[in-house]
């Protein structure tokens, strides 16, 4: 990476990212990279220097909505451009690891979306990659950077809940239940991975890996309730909606999961469940963590962020129970850089969070988290699931 001094007065440094892909992730991302210097001085000035897309005018819409200086529609030449220090992907699973192995060549720093790659393979040919060129990876499992979810860990690793017993996890949406609704890329096993179980099971996977350690041994469960879909000609928008003249276009057989559910033993001991869905009627985002533990137990809801349940089995017979937290005190992850007490952080301040682990971990020469070797873990659980369900068995992780 260049390192360009602005001055002595002031001695931030920049650099410059080149984001491959756009859309909802795409705007997170770049509000994200616009916010975090305002709340941490990581001794880097981001810069949005050019965005990516594959049509010219959407690219440059995009460009100039979420403030970045050029686009372009060709991310083989962009993250070979010496004036580009870090490349962040947020475009669909199918293509990160070839973008990301090409920046990792290029020496380029790689922030790169969820879920890490289509096939286990892919992961380990782009693990192979980052190390072979030593650039900084991290992926954007953005969850980790709920303050709430902070002090969980921190609760955990700190022995306040003993001996974990049990983790267990659902995350629940609702938004392709009707049968009409097209058959985007998200359901195209070719581009996405596979349906629920790539885009919402590798976040609980990943919250599972953070709060209670490596999965031993699986057996999983699937199924698609909707078996057809109308086909669709513009893929990138997750709202469309059919028209009556639309709804008579070609049906396409779906092959993604709508729903998967798998029981696991972690190799602590600790058993787990995990649930995704995308037919749970009234769930829009419902993610729910909860670990239970010799001493006590801690519970997450996504829908009320900034507060985690905590249990402590001390507590005297008189006055039992779970206990409502509101996590946004200084001593609690991230608060300091925010607001002052009682003021809450949303979903878009969990972006912001986690590029300002990216930056600092670039300016301290130190290893991000979640990097991309945790990235290979999760795909092994993906994919051993996936051959748990295919042959009917209990799988290890190998």
């Amino acid at each position: 990476m260049s390192k360009r001094c602005l001055s002595e007065e002031n001695p931030m440094r920049r650099i410059n990212f080149a984001m491959i892909g756009h859309g909802f992730m795409g705007k997170a991302h770049s509000y994200a990279l616009l916010a975090t210097p305002f709340f941490f001085k990581t001794g880097f000035e981001p810069v949005r220097k050019v965005i990516v897309g594959r049509n010219a005018e959407k690219a440059k819409q995009a460009a100039e909505s979420f403030g970045w200086e050029e686009y372009s529609t060709d991310w083989r030449e962009v993250v070979r451009r010496p004036d580009i220090d870090a490349v962040a992907i947020v475009t669909p699973p199918n293509t990160h690891a070839a973008i990301a192995i090409a920046a990792a060549d290029a020496g380029k720093h790689i922030f790169c979306e969820k879920p890490f790659t289509i096939t286990l393979d892919e992961a380990r040919q782009t693990v192979k990659a980052v190390q072979r060129s030593g650039v900084k990876h991290m992926l954007g499992f953005n969850y980790r950077r709920v303050p709430a979810l902070g002090l969980a860990k921190q609760l955990v690793q700190s022995g306040r809940l003993g001996r974990i017993y049990h983790f267990r996890a659902v995350y629940l949406q609702d938004w392709i239940m009707d049968p009409l609704f097209p058959r985007i890329w998200k359901l195209t096993r070719a581009i996405g991975g596979s349906g629920s179980h790539h885009e919402l099971n590798a976040h609980i996977i990943d919250l599972a890996l953070y709060l209670v350690g490596k999965i031993d041994r699986l057996v999983g469960v699937e199924e698609t309730f909707i078996k057809e879909r109308p086909s669709v000609a513009d893929s990138d928008k997750l709202s469309t909606m059919l028209t009556a003249e639309s709804s008579l276009s070609e049906m396409e057989q779906v092959d993604v999961d709508d729903t998967t559910a798998f029981l696991t033993r972690f190799e602590c001991g600790a058993m787990g469940t995990f649930e995704s869905t995308r037919f749970a009627a009234g769930r829009r985002n419902h993610n729910r963590v909860e670990v239970n533990g010799s001493k006590g137990s801690v519970y997450f809801d996504l829908e009320f962020m900034n507060r985690l349940q905590y249990y402590n089995a001390d507590d005297p017979d008189d006055v039992p129970g779970f206990r409502s937290i509101q996590v946004n005190e200084g001593c609690h992850p991230y608060i300091d850089h925010w607001w002052p007490p009682g003021h809450a952080i949303g979903y878009e301040n969990t972006f912001v969070n986690q590029y300002a682990d990216f930056l600092q971990a670039i300016a301290e020469d130190t290893i991000p988290e979640p990097g991309f070797e945790v990235g290979l873990e999760n795909q092994k659980v993906l994919e051993a699931v996936t051959k748990s369900i295919a042959e009917d068995r209990w799988v290890d992780i190998d």
